[in-house]
């Protein structure tokens, strides 16, 4: 596994999101959570349970075999325990998005709430992307605005589910496990990031990198230029490849 990460505070004074990488003989994780601007120490929020992550798969690690759905489980239900007590102790709503990648041995699963998506990518083609708990998002399930319309909704701000909202029961979501293989990538990114960049640009900038790095290095230019002359929330973006250095070149067709 390579991976890289890109976090920028883009027009605001503070940045709220945060991201962070466990790694183990055994496998890794990978996650990222953007703090609600809209609620005081968002940037607190993000923190706490992107720590939480990375701490408990690296404690999980040195118990033993890892079942990565009790390891994700654990990632939302003691996330949003900690950031209530938190939020109770602190007097605040701080709330947060997030999403967490997870892989031991040669299996690979992740999950996530909130509109902070995971992007999986395989033979340099896209082949899935988190749904967003979201308004808009909502409204592309039930027919009313097309899939492309998220970005500019006048509701895209408006989520209906995240990591420390007053419910009895946090809804979440976890993808079924997969086998992984060498052939694939995947991109972690906040709003502030997905909404300056369509599908297509990122499949374009992936097929001409040989790294997670130049893989953001390059969208991140596309979101600057669509960014320009706007008021640019935080953006990060996490570019993960799997597989040896030579594969990969021959993969993404560099020699």
């Amino acid at each position: 596994m390579e991976y890289y990460v890109l976090s920028q505070t883009g027009g605001r004074e503070i940045n709220e999101d945060c991201a962070g990488v466990a790694e183990t003989d055994q496998g890794f994780c990978c996650i990222l959570a953007d703090g609600l601007g809209g609620h005081d120490h968002g940037e607190v929020a993000s923190a706490l349970v992107t720590d939480l992550g990375t701490t408990l798969f690296q404690e999980t690690c040195q118990a033993g075999t890892v079942r990565l759905q009790d390891y994700l489980e654990q990632c939302f239900q003691k996330g949003q325990e900690e950031l209530v007590a938190l939020q109770k102790e602190k007097e605040s709503e701080m709330k947060t998005t997030l999403v967490v990648l997870a892989a031991f041995g040669n299996q690979i699963q992740w999950g996530h709430v909130g509109d902070s998506r995971l992007y999986q990518f395989r033979n340099g083609r896209l082949v899935r992307r988190t749904l967003d708990h979201s308004v808009p998002q909502m409204l592309v399930m039930t027919g009313e605005i097309r899939e492309r319309d998220i970005r500019g909704h006048e509701d895209r701000n408006r989520l209906l589910r995240v990591m420390g909202a007053d419910e009895k029961r946090l809804r979440y979501e976890l993808s079924e496990p997969e086998v992984w293989d060498e052939h694939q990538a995947y991109l972690l990114c906040t709003d502030g990031f997905w909404e300056l960049i369509e599908e297509k640009q990122m499949v374009q900038a992936l097929n001409v990198s040989e790294t997670p790095r130049q893989w953001l290095e390059h969208m991140e230019q596309e979101v600057l230029k669509n960014g320009q002359g706007k008021n640019m929330d935080n953006y990060t973006a996490m570019g993960i490849f799997l597989g040896t250095e030579v594969r990969r070149k021959k993969f993404f067709g560099l020699f």
